[in-house]
């Protein structure tokens, strides 16, 4: 039984390591706390500037209509 067992386990350890294999790479690399924080300014800061120009199209049609 052991003999058995040790072989069924040698033939998924293989199974699982060429499907890890073809899969690629799924997992991104590792991103610092202080990356993250830095990331998230950065995208506070776009969403911030997104606004403004939306207010500020508005507002000119606003007064294009008038």
């Amino acid at each position: 039984m052991n003999r058995r067992k040790k072989i069924n386990d040698i033939l998924k350890k293989r199974k699982k390591q060429a499907k890890a294999k073809g899969r690629g790479n799924v997992q991104t690399g590792y991103v610092s706390k202080a990356e993250r924080a830095r990331l998230e300014i950065l995208e506070l800061e776009n969403k911030k500037a997104d606004n403004v120009t939306d207010t500020e199209d508005s507002a000119s049609e606003d007064q294009e209509s008038v």
